[in-house]
């Protein structure tokens, strides 16, 4: 996983291929002889020697996690949202995009058991590192950052009551099903671990900043959010590394590559966002191509490429641009006309000056100027604001949570924000009412876990 303060300048976590080859190897073969492959055996990794192969496969778990596969937060997320349409002929992957989640759901389930091992691993190599490899601090802070940033995906992806499970190796230790508010809360205060510890390193420290104003904003706690986010710089850029040793970038496989199993996708289902509208030539936020492609399902046919990703290129967590949106989100709270004349001068300021998207280019995106005049409503200038959201941060697993914002903090009807009405063709049927990932059925080995929490 590579991050990087500027957009010109990227340094890697994995800073020796080795390292990340060894770690590789030792999943593939060793680890995996042990009775449970999703538990891994701490005792060859509690050693100083043992430290850097520890971290470096949290970080490779958290990228496969995150957008390391066709089916990964990011392509899961933009599904069930309006970024994404499954293309394909599995329900696994309809039934989402449909909003129709259910608990048995082979395709989903592998993200979710990613995103536990992922989140397992970090609070596993917290406590390794503490002892056997205490400094440099910054990485254990890394590891409380990529902890935090995986439960603050479950809390924006998933229903209410996923439950934190623990391993030590050989036992587990099973946890009770958490409430959306109480993983965002767990969240924040791991990013407040990492901050503690990031020292010099700029990647713990603006990326931990930016994911607790995030966790904040995911409690209506906007001025505290704002706060967080201080002295980030736009240029800013959280990345996750793809290469050949490794698996693709999973926009790129998941909505670009062959019979891909998902489509890019313009006013999905009334409500959806016009991403690849007839003037997205001029939107340098949304770069893609038309093309002739069919879909995994070959109903699909002309299937547009995104050019925001390559197969190996890095992939996005967040920018310094969700900083700036954080601040003005925050301004908007006091739903005054100067407030939002203030907030619409503020985007035009992100437009202009620029911002990194990203992905397959590290250049900094300018967009022209909105020349339509600041909203004179509170609703419009919220739907202005998350419409930047969008555009911004496109294909980085933000657009969900942004949505589940809406409906859960400003308090918007689910069926005038998600998709919604009749299925795009060739898709028959309607769309359901999900807003989240169910959790799996086998969660229920967990004898603490008898099913989602009913929230929105």
């Amino acid at each position: 996983m590579s991050f990087s303060p500027t957009a010109r300048a990227r340094a890697s976590v994995v800073v020796v291929s080795a390292l990340a080859t060894l770690a590789a190897g030792c999943k593939k073969d060793s680890l995996l002889q042990v009775t449970d492959p999703d538990i891994l055996n701490p005792g060859p990794f509690s050693t100083p020697s043992g430290a850097t192969p520890l971290r470096v496969g949290v970080v490779g778990d958290f990228i496969v996690a995150f957008d390391g596969n066709t089916d990964s937060f990011v392509t899961m997320s933009g599904n069930i949202a309006d970024e994404l349409l499954a293309s394909d002929t599995f329900d696994g992957r309809l039934t989402i995009n449909a909003r129709r989640s259910v608990e048995t759901n082979s395709e989903m389930e592998a993200v979710y058991r990613n995103m536990q091992r992922a989140r397992t691993g970090a609070a596993r190599a917290v406590s390794i590192l503490a002892t056997t490899a205490p400094t440099p601090t910054y990485n254990r802070g890394e590891m409380y950052m990529l902890l935090a940033y995986s439960e603050l995906f479950f809390g924006e992806g998933w229903c209410s009551g996923v439950p934190f499970s623990s391993e030590d190796g050989t036992t587990t230790t099973f946890g009770k099903p958490m409430k959306t508010d109480d993983m965002f809360a767990l969240a924040n205060a791991h990013f407040d671990s990492a901050l503690a510890l990031a020292d010099t390193s700029k990647r713990v420290k603006y990326g931990s900043q930016i994911g607790k104003a995030r966790a904040l904003m995911n409690l209506g706690k906007f001025s505290d959010a704002a706060t967080a986010v201080a002295g980030v710089p736009t240029n800013f850029i959280l990345a996750t590394s793809h290469s050949p040793n490794s698996a693709a970038d999973g926009a790129w496989s998941g909505a670009t590559s062959g019979a891909s199993r998902y489509r890019l996708v313009s006013n999905e289902g009334i409500n959806g966002l016009p991403f690849l509208s007839s003037t997205t030539a001029l939107e340098p936020r949304i770069p893609w191509t038309p093309s002739t492609r069919a879909g995994f399902s070959s109903q699909f046919t002309n299937q547009p490429n995104e050019t925001k990703y390559g197969q190996y290129t890095d992939g996005v967590v967040t920018t310094g641009a969700a900083a700036r949106l954080t601040e003005l989100e925050a301004q908007l709270q006091a739903n005054t006309q100067s407030a939002r004349d203030a907030v619409y001068a503020g985007l035009n300021a992100l437009r202009t000056s620029g911002a990194p998207i990203g992905g397959a280019s590290t250049a900094i995106v300018t967009v022209p100027p909105m020349t339509t005049g600041s909203p004179t409503t509170q609703d419009a200038a919220i739907d202005l604001l998350y419409k930047e959201r969008a555009y911004w941060l496109w294909l980085t697993g933000n657009r969900l949570g942004d949505m589940r914002r809406l409906v859960r903090i400003y308090k918007r009807d689910t069926e005038a924000v998600f998709p919604t009405g009749a299925l795009p063709q060739p898709l028959a049927g309607t769309y359901g009412t999900s807003t989240t990932v169910t959790v799996p059925f086998s969660e229920r080995n967990n004898p603490n876990f008898s099913g989602c929490i009913a929230e929105k």
